[in-house]
């Protein structure tokens, strides 16, 4: 199943979306007490900044740690799969 915007408008509202990473969106998760949250592939995501921004592997690793997952953007943030 792919994730659209019109999905994420529809189940998850107000959520935090990575710009750019679009093709990374694999679901929309739930969690007690936050809302709706968007649900990325942290290798979709390593694969866009190889591609998109030439970034070696380790690069992308570094940037997706400090940049990606490190960010915080209220309790919508969005949340990553390690392994799919």
């Amino acid at each position: 199943m792919t994730i659209s915007k019109d999905d994420i408008n529809e189940f998850a509202e107000g959520a935090v979306i990575l710009e750019g990473l679009d093709d990374a969106i694999i679901g929309i998760v739930e969690e007690f007490g936050n809302g709706p949250r968007i649900l990325y592939s942290k290798d979709k995501i390593l694969t866009i900044l190889c591609k998109k921004d030439f970034m070696s592997i380790e690069d992308a690793e570094e940037f997706y740690g400090y940049n990606i997952v490190g960010l915080y953007a209220g309790e919508q943030n969005p949340v990553f799969l390690i392994s799919e």
